[in-house]
């Protein structure tokens, strides 16, 4: 009898720890923006779906794609997501408008973007101090190929508002506008590049895909994609943030090592836009963007800053607090596992 209550006993225990288990994700079904999921410079995301890492988190993620980066950063203003895989200068862009968003593990961290000329317009369009008066093709206005292109602008002596900048989205799209000669220039990201390349369709002029070519348009590192969320968001759901991080990291790691064919294999089909081989080259191309360890540093805290203060004069840089734009405990917890 007595042997039989210790068991009872021992079972409500086991069930009542299962369920405070159960219960430290405060918030298990969130909704997640992104700006052009396809895009490789988002393919730690795909990843952490696809390889069930949320799931393994007792996450259920409902992803929605924007288009754009610009268009998921509203909408988690708006409070429609409750996270973003977007660009690391949206959470100084937000803190200068009293905004308080912060990054929480950076996945990539070169920008991985690449501006490149329609091949018949290479002659004329040599270099980016040639644009004025360009037709030029981004995933959207205010997005991240947006911004670089007009960095690259000012410091060639350019004003942004010397060329024109269209939206042509982040897949097929992309590659139809530059095939119709609807653009002269793009600033966009692989696969879509890599499709172009193969096709003869541009000549690249500036890529930061790579460390060399991201040292010579910042001088040093510069973040790029990172997962962030309001602070108050942070605050009233720490495992939800922990949850959400430790999957990213776990993506970061099996990234690392993976072969170009297993994350071919992993993405969706329809992200090879018609051609395995293409995807792979372009992985290949991309692949020292990707982010290792997941953490920014100050330096780079720094370029991304720089990096908007070029771009607009204007910005109120005197009163940012870089310092608040990465919360890098739930990243020391996810290493620590």
């Amino acid at each position: 009898m007595k042997m039989r209550a210790l068991l009872l006993a021992a079972g409500l225990l086991i069930s009542a720890f299962g369920a405070a288990r159960a219960g430290e994700v405060e918030k298990p079904n969130l909704a997640l923006g992104v700006g052009g999921k396809p895009l490789l410079y988002y393919l730690p995301l795909t990843l952490a779906e696809r390889l069930g890492y949320f799931k393994d988190e007792g996450l259920t993620v409902e992803i929605s794609d924007f288009g754009g980066g610009s268009k998921s950063l509203q909408a988690l203003i708006g409070g429609s997501v409750d996270a973003v895989a977007g660009a690391y200068e949206h959470t100084i862009r937000m803190q200068e408008k009293k905004q308080d968003v912060r990054a929480v593990i950076d996945l990539g961290r070169y920008p991985g973007i690449v501006v490149a000329v329609r091949k018949d317009k290479a002659d004329t369009l040599r270099s980016v101090a040639d644009f004025k008066g360009a037709k030029i093709g981004v995933t959207a206005p205010g997005s991240s190929t947006y911004i670089l292109v007009q960095y690259l602008m000012r410091k060639a002596g350019l004003n942004p508002d010397d060329a024109s900048f269209i939206g042509v989205g982040s897949g097929p799209s992309a590659v139809a506008a530059m095939q119709r000669g609807e653009i002269d220039v793009i600033s966009h990201l692989d696969p879509v590049i890599s499709k172009l390349e193969d096709m003869g369709a541009i000549k690249v002029l500036v890529d930061t895909r790579t460390t060399e070519g991201t040292l010579q348009v910042f001088g040093g590192m510069n973040p790029a994609a990172v997962l962030y969320l309001k602070e108050s968001f942070i605050r009233q759901n720490p495992n939800t943030v922990q949850a959400l991080t430790n999957a990213f990291y776990k993506t970061l790691k099996w990234l690392e090592t993976a072969t170009p064919e297993q994350v071919a294999a992993t993405v969706p089909q329809e992200y090879w836009l018609g051609d395995k081989e293409l995807y792979i080259k372009a992985f290949n191309a991309s692949r020292q963007a990707y982010s290792t360890d997941g953490d920014i540093s100050e330096a780079s805290m720094k370029s991304a800053l720089n990096l908007l203060t070029t771009t607009d004069p204007s910005f109120g840089a005197s009163g940012i607090d870089l310092s608040r734009t990465f919360d890098g405990s739930f990243l020391a917890k996810a290493r620590g596992q």
